[in-house]
């Protein structure tokens, strides 16, 4: 017989290809360093991020059944195909100084990587932990959350001492080596593994067994959909105005706000696997209504915090509701829609990262400058907040008829038999 993986290498074989394709989080430590060298406009050079993010949720979304079909470890070593030629091309790009060239290798060649990367290990660890899957899928989505925070000190050091042309090519090189490395220890979990965790078996049996095409004609998935969307478009909101809204809201000089935006990096990382371990606990539908009652409370209230302590304690909190919306989602998708294509669902759902991407950052820099002030901006994205609360509540009625739906059936079948 073969020998069953140990699970818990298999989840630190996901947190290897997250913790890699995360540093994407770092593009930051570039801006600066490809303007002066290039004389690059700050539009042109963030445009590479956007165009990355959106590829991301592109490739997902149509790659899910990709993974589904050839399972974890060969969706793997594509997306360090991808990630790792993006990389070592952007270094092309720049020997070359063609910003179009940035954009096809970093922003599409190694988005693409990024959207595989993110959903190949998630959809598979929450089959091997299915007695644990908020735990399962927080430990590698919380590699992506930190990413930055080890990247880019890297990062930085590597475009001083080689500079960038240089640095592209030995990350991408690292990167390939660990996301290869990786992905060739992961594998779906055999026939009947713990079986006890089963349909059957368990306490709280899964929703349905849904494939992705029946799962997306359901009104539970475009539930999901909107609560992922409005809790990344105003998480990535906060994260794009940090610094400015917290020296001119509660007075902190630029030296402290840029390390409360370092802070805020761990902060993302944490909240990704402590609020999926809670999960576990006291279910996925009661931690997306915290998320969202916490954040309402957290938005309004921001404006009129003038205490610089109290105001990055209330930013950091925010940015756990965040991370936490990202860890706990997939698993949230297990619960409503079984594990049969857990990935491919995983990825339709992820296009509202991608859209919100996109959206968040520019609401929040048009709100703020047609207003002239954070205040009425973070009304604004309280406001979606108590649309999304209201969405985590409606959702509960949804899965209350499916549930005695079920009841009803499993009844009259007993009957039958």
């Amino acid at each position: 017989m073969k020998k069953t993986k140990n699970r818990w290498l298999i989840a630190l074989a996901a947190v290897g290809i997250h913790i890699s394709i995360g540093s994407v989080y770092a593009w930051s430590v570039f801006t600066n360093p490809l303007i002066e060298e290039y004389g690059w406009s700050l539009s042109s050079v963030s445009l590479t991020f956007s165009i990355a993010i959106l590829f991301l949720g592109l490739s997902a979304a149509f790659m899910g059944h990709f993974v589904e079909k050839y399972g974890p470890r060969v969706s793997g070593m594509v997306a360090a195909g991808f990630f790792g030629m993006g990389m070592i091309g952007s270094g092309l790009a720049t020997t070359l100084e063609s910003l179009w060239v940035l954009y096809v290798t970093y922003g599409v060649l190694a988005g693409i990587g990024l959207g595989i990367g993110y959903i190949t290990p998630v959809s598979t660890l929450v089959k091997w932990f299915p007695d644990r899957r908020g735990l399962a899928t927080g430990l590698a989505i919380m590699g992506f959350g930190f990413a930055a925070m080890i990247a880019s000190p890297v990062m930085a050091n590597l475009i001083d001492s080689v500079g960038i042309p240089a640095t592209f090519f030995i990350l991408g090189a690292a990167y390939f080596v660990i996301m290869m490395s990786s992905a060739l220890y992961l594998e779906r979990p055999p026939e009947g593994y713990m079986r006890e965790f089963s349909q059957d078996n368990k306490k709280t049996p899964d929703l349905s067994q849904l494939t992705a095409n029946e799962a997306v004609k359901t009104r539970r998935f475009w539930y999901l959909w909107v609560m992922l969307f409005i809790n990344v478009t105003c998480g990535i909101a906060i994260l794009s105005v940090a610094s400015p809204m917290a020296q001119e809201i509660a007075g902190l000089s630029a030296a402290a706000a840029a390390t409360m935006v370092g802070l805020m990096g761990f902060f993302n990382g944490a909240g990704r696997i402590a609020w999926a371990s809670i999960s576990d606990y006291i279910g996925r539908p009661n931690v997306y209504t915290m998320f969202f009652i916490i954040q309402v409370v957290a938005f309004f209230a921001l404006p009129g915090i003038t205490h610089a302590i109290l105001f990055q304690v209330v930013v950091f909190l925010i940015i756990t509701c965040y991370g936490g919306g990202f860890s706990s989602i997939p698993a949230y998708i297990g619960d409503l829609f079984g594990t049969k294509q857990l990935g491919a669902i995983h990825g339709y759902i992820l296009t509202a990262w991608a859209a919100a991407g996109l959206a968040g950052p520019i609401l929040a820099s048009w709100i703020r400058e047609v207003t002239a002030s954070y205040a009425l901006t973070l009304s604004i994205f309280g406001t979606m907040f108590v649309v999304a609360l209201i969405v985590s509540l409606i959702i509960r009625i949804d899965m209350k008829q499916l549930k005695q739906a079920q009841g009803s059936t499993a009844s009259s079948q007993k009957l039958s038999s």
